[in-house]
């Protein structure tokens, strides 16, 4: 049942709606900041006029018995969720870290809606804000979405979106790309009781397809594969042994540490990734990983041969789909070799364990276990994520932000940062968000695991040069190898050979 101001709330949503816990609050959290002042009237003028044009920030999220549902928050007031804050002097990077670990650590009241902007007028020259929204509203890549209408950069160039008048491919021009099985998991992101209308429906059509699907044994033969995949994922997920212990696990206080480093030129982290044969997301996963096994062998503990799993948020949603608020990512388990100390090993032990997740269903499974859950009773739930909590040590969220630079109120965004949050025991959360050619990076921690997360992000950068040093002594020593031949054989070497100390051991010790 949908009204004006009442409407049923997704099962995914819903799910996402029960995960709060003592030790992790389901919050998204986001620091961003402007190289020259905002005025305090203009900033609230822009949430009031381009943030509640979505009347999702309007309506407040109220559970029941069979899930929940949107209710429009009669007595909202905006300096409720806009609050204004000064930083103490030199009001600066570490106050501004501290402020937002403070506010991760404080749960949003579920009597309103669940979102606060808390500005900050005078920070660094500039000005600054610590966005914090319940992951049931919407996901990180539906906030960047926001983010972009909240500034003056239209949304189209400064996404590096396809013109507008591709068209979305359809149902039927898709093919055997849109099966019964995968329409399930987009239904799983309606409402409860849509589900619950469609389900005739959508058996009657199975029914009076089954005979055309007798006289077409490709399809169901395609349609029975997926159908196996989506359940092999599941075995596979379940099989997987819980992540080791180390001092990334453990208990949780439910106090939060925040911090950030100096941003990574994506520039260099493509060139990395070129010269060495590998994506920009195995870079970047390659150098999260070396800081994370080089701040626990400084804290004494043994990394030999460790290897831990990250929580991978992956998104669902099509390129040329329109702004909707909600969730529509899933989840894969990427295996991160922190105890390999050479960075090239680790880089390409990282690539080959990208390149076996390509093309896996673990992402429209996790999503479709997540709107189980909230079909299912929320006492349910727990025991449930607990599960999946255990085969990882962290989360680590990429998003893909403008590249061009983005203006909020006339002022240049000049740093941006977004923390997804971590769900069941997990406590730790490292984001990479690209946004105007460079990479932030940031982390998120329980101070019961990690006191001080700047120790874990001051090692970004220089886990990132190695892998940059060792792109440029390799790239050099290809370009000799080439001059020997050709010089040996009257002509250059091919492009093929450049590629091949990927596989040597030797070049991997450089």
């Amino acid at each position: 049942m949908t009204t004006p101001n009442h409407e049923r709330m997704s099962t995914v949503d819903t799910a996402w709606l029960r995960m709060d816990g003592p030790g992790n609050s389901m919050m998204i959290v986001g620091v961003s900041a402007t190289a020259t002042p905002v005025r305090a009237d203009d900033f609230r003028r822009m949430i009031e006029q381009r943030l509640l044009c979505f009347p999702r920030f309007r309506h407040r999220a109220v559970a029941d018995a069979l899930g929940a549902s949107w209710v429009e928050h009669e007595d909202f007031v905006l300096d409720e969720h806009v609050k204004q804050v000064a930083l103490p002097a030199p009001a600066g990077k570490a106050e501004l870290e501290k402020l937002a670990a403070e506010l991760a650590s404080t749960p949003l009241d579920p009597r309103r809606p669940m979102w606060q902007f808390h500005f900050v007028e005078r920070y660094n020259g500039g000005s600054a804000w610590v966005m914090r929204v319940h992951h049931c509203y919407a996901d990180g890549i539906a906030m960047i979405r926001v983010l972009l209408s909240m500034t003056e950069q239209d949304s189209g160039p400064a996404m590096g979106s396809r013109p507008s008048g591709r068209r979305k491919p359809s149902a039927k021009r898709a093919g055997a790309d849109v099966l019964p099985v995968l329409s399930w998991v987009e239904q799983l992101a309606q409402p409860a009781e849509d589900i619950l209308e469609n389900a005739l429906a959508e058996g009657a059509r199975l029914i009076e397809s089954g005979i055309h699907q007798l006289f077409h044994p490709d399809r169901a033969a395609a349609l029975a594969s997926q159908a196996g995949g989506m359940a092999g994922e599941f075995a596979k997920v379940l099989a997987l042994p819980d992540d080791p212990d180390t001092p990334l696990k453990g208990p949780l206080s439910g106090y939060k540490a925040v911090a950030w480093g100096p941003p990574i030129p994506l520039r260099e982290v493509r060139t990395v990734g070129k010269a060495l044969g590998c994506t920009i997301n195995d870079v970047l996963m390659a150098t999260v990983a070396g800081a994370l096994g080089g701040y626990l062998r400084s804290q004494g503990f043994d990394t030999d041969d460790l290897t831990v799993r990250a929580s991978v948020p992956v998104n669902l949603r099509a390129a040329e789909e329109p702004l909707t608020l909600g969730n529509r990512f899933g989840l894969v388990f990427v295996e991160m070799a922190i105890g390999a100390t050479d960075p090239l090993r680790r880089l390409y032990a990282t690539s080959d364990t990208m390149a076996a997740l390509k093309g896996s269903l673990q992402p429209p499974m996790t999503l479709m276990m997540l709107g189980l859950m909230g079909l299912m009773p929320a006492m349910v739930q727990a025991p449930a994520i607990e599960l999946f909590s255990r085969k990882a040590t962290a989360v680590v969220s990429n998003v893909p932000g403008p590249q061009a630079p983005l203006y909020l109120c006339g002022q240049r965004i000049s740093e941006m940062y977004f923390w997804v949050p971590q769900s069941g025991t997990l406590g730790v959360g490292i984001s990479l968000l690209s946004y105007a050619g460079n990479v932030y990076v940031g982390m998120i921690s329980d101070r019961k695991l990690v006191k001080s997360p700047d120790a874990v992000v001051a090692r970004f950068g220089p886990e990132f040069e190695k892998l940059l040093l060792a792109a440029t002594v390799g790239a050099l020593a290809m370009r000799e190898a080439q001059a020997r031949d050709g010089a040996g054989k009257g002509r250059p070497g091919g492009r093929r050979k450049a590629r091949q100390p990927r596989r040597q051991p030797a070049a991997a010790s450089t």
